[in-house]
């Protein structure tokens, strides 16, 4: 189930919210270093990690789902957000270069029709990028945080939901090592705990951040009428028996 809007537009604006933006934000920039003339949308609560993508993507879109709510997005500029069903995209097909979920796969309620049109909205190049609460970290155990809500994963777990999707998981990164406290030596202290983190302790990271390819498989227009021709040569009717002879060897 979706938190609401509001608690999560709150949690980004307190201190413990700035320094999850502020890690988790490295490493997604770290996967996508140049987005220029690439469309971008942001599915779930993603406005904190689409900033830095205004100004160099061709378009940047917030689709937030309706359990959610949705908020003007950025505050300080036109809007660019949007009140979505995460199972029926208001897009074309093959529309988006690529698509960030954040707080969405494992708050949704429709995982397989939201990940079905993903794949659709997604051009034949398309890249997806999943950030989840990592079922083995601490993060997932406080409920004070948005990664304490909802459905928390491992990696082996996002891979197979991917690649149950027609998606080909290709770079995985963690992030936030530190405790989710709010104290001042936690957020001092972040920065290198990451480091080390990331050199020793990737399987106990805050979340969990996948990147993936979506997989376009060629389709054949013809199968009617190849099916049709195999068909052709296949015997028809049951083949003849032998018949029986008789003890002196007549038929």
């Amino acid at each position: 189930m979706f938190l609401d809007v509001v608690e999560l537009r709150d949690f980004y604006d307190d201190h413990l919210g700035l320094l999850v933006r502020r890690m988790v934000r490295r490493r997604v920039r770290e996967l996508w270093p140049n987005l220029r003339g690439q469309s971008l949308l942001g599915l779930g609560y993603a406005v904190p990690y689409l900033r830095p993508y205004r100004g160099e993507a061709e378009r940047v879109i917030a689709a937030m789902p309706a359990q959610q709510g949705v908020l003007h997005w950025p505050p300080e500029g036109p809007n660019a957000s949007v009140l979505v069903d995460e199972a029926e995209l208001p897009l074309e097909d093959a529309s988006i270069d690529r698509l960030l979920m954040v707080h969405a796969l494992e708050n949704t309620e429709q995982r397989a029709a939201m990940m079905t049109e993903a794949w659709r909205v997604l051009s034949g190049n398309g890249r997806l990028m999943v950030v989840v609460p990592n079922r083995r970290g601490l993060w997932a155990r406080f409920d004070h945080t948005p990664f304490g809500h909802g459905q928390p994963y491992t990696v082996s777990q996002v891979s197979r939901v991917l690649r149950q999707s027609r998606f080909t998981p290709t770079r995985t990164v963690h992030a936030l090592y530190a405790p989710p406290y709010t104290s001042a030596l936690v957020i001092r202290s972040a920065p290198a705990l990451e480091q080390i983190g990331q050199r020793w302790f990737t399987s106990f990271a805050g979340v969990i951040i996948i990147e993936a390819q979506k997989e376009v498989y060629a389709v054949r227009r013809d199968r009617k009428r190849v099916l049709a021709r195999a068909r052709a040569l296949l015997p028809s009717g049951k083949p003849s028996m032998p018949v029986p002879a008789n003890r002196d060897g007549r038929a």
